[in-house]
């Protein structure tokens, strides 16, 4: 008899094949496929004349990979980039960062207020709100090809920025939702994660001899597990110290970016950050219940629409930040609209409270915003030119200042 462990293993990928086939065949993104075949399959599965498709049940297993998908995923990203280039664009990244954390916290707390719900049930909702999705929007990123292009720095100065700012924003939240240490514990909490990442900066920027000896080797089969052991161990460090694991498998990228072992690392390590990469989606459709969702239906259209709107017009202005044209902001500004793993981990503590709406009302709302909006993202990211040329809302005629680049 087939171990019950396996079995769902075997579900978990078979069912990815056929939803990422479909997928296909039809030039559609993977992504959503990956997220409905996650809900038709899980345990909160559609009843089809009184027939479960509930075929698996999620678990320990499914949030393990799912985890390492994530930590692939931004690993991958920060091989793309380097530290110097961080350092020497900190202030557009700065401004374009705060622009956005401005507008959606800001978009946020208005919701908040208009549905009636209480400031820290607010602060909860505008930081759901505000988070863009790193895991998704990386996947994008590299499936759309924008990878090398121009856009793509603006939307990693801004997610980098989003990232820092919501271990803070989170620190401060479990200190006033949970008690725990208080104010007092919420500025060690910070203090401690401001260290750890100023720890994984400088080992980025200035190891990087260190770093092309530690992982020379002539089989294949070790440096894989030297890669991986190395990066998932740093990630696991990061959320013991209250830091995004994200961010820091982004700086254990950049750190193997700067070396030698870059294409070697594409090379061994691509087909294990897609398999990942698609449970951490499917793990997303898994726990979308949508009796929950039933629950909000009524804000969820309402926050879908005005914090699609907000999020663009933010990621806009941040490429106008970095000198793009009005056709590559357009593609900054779409390509922010994703929400996902961090707005489930807000909701996930806002759970962890116990009590009113944040048990209840909240988590049920970001687990189909995150659905709505990271379906809803990969749409805009595939077919953002499309729509750009049928609207032609944000055109604007080419200066004869040079300010514009080229698209």
């Amino acid at each position: 008899m087939a171990d019950p462990l396996l079995l769902q293993a075997a579900i978990v990928v078979a069912a990815l094949a056929v939803a990422g086939t479909l997928a296909e065949r039809f030039g559609q993104s993977v992504i959503p496929a990956y997220i409905l075949v996650g809900l038709v399959v899980g345990p909160n599965a559609p009843r089809l004349r009184g027939l479960s498709l509930a075929l698996v049940e999620g678990g320990e297993f499914i949030d393990l990979l799912a985890e390492l998908g994530i930590v692939l995923l931004l690993f991958f990203l920060g091989l793309e980039f380097r530290i110097d280039q961080l350092v020497a664009a900190r202030d557009r990244v700065a401004a374009a960062g705060a622009v956005d954390a401005v507008v959606n916290l800001g978009v946020g707390v208005v919701l908040g207020l208009a549905f009636g719900f209480t400031p820290l049930e607010t602060a909860f909702l505008a930081g759901i709100v505000y988070i863009s999705s790193s895991a998704v929007i990386t996947k994008s990123l590299i499936d759309l090809g924008w990878i090398a292009d121009p856009e793509s720095e603006a939307i990693l100065g801004v997610l980098v920025f989003e990232d820092l700012l919501i271990a803070v924003y989170l620190a401060l939240l479990a200190a006033v939702a949970l008690g725990g240490g208080g104010i007092q514990g919420a500025a060690l909490d910070i203090a401690w994660a401001v260290g750890f990442l100023g720890a994984l900066f400088l080992i980025a920027r200035y190891g990087g001899r260190a770093v092309e000896r530690f992982f020379e080797t002539g089989s294949d089969e070790l440096f894989l597990l030297r890669v991986l052991g190395a990066t998932t161990l740093v990630a696991s460090a990061a959320l013991v110290s209250g830091v995004s694991e994200a961010v820091a498998a982004f700086f254990v990228g950049t750190a193997l970016g700067g070396t030698s072992h870059l294409d070697r690392v594409e090379r061994v390590l691509v087909p294990a950050r897609d398999l990942f990469a698609a449970v951490f989606f499917f793990a997303i459709g898994l726990e979308t219940d949508l009796a929950a969702i039933g629950s909000v239906a009524g804000m969820l259209p309402v926050a879908v629409v005005v914090t699609t709107a907000s999020k663009f017009a933010s990621g806009y202005a941040g490429g106008r930040v970095y000198g793009l044209s009005s056709r590559r902001s357009a593609r900054v500004g779409a390509g922010l609209v994703p929400r996902g793993e961090f707005s489930l981990v807000l909701a996930a503590l806002a759970a962890s409270v116990g009590t009113g709406a944040l048990a209840t009302v909240i988590p049920a709302f970001a687990v189909g915003y995150v659905l709505v909006m990271s379906v809803l993202g990969t749409i805009l990211m595939r077919q953002g030119e499309w729509l750009w040329n049928l609207g032609g809302i944000f055109r604007r005629r080419r200066t004869t200042s040079g300010v514009d680049r080229t698209d």
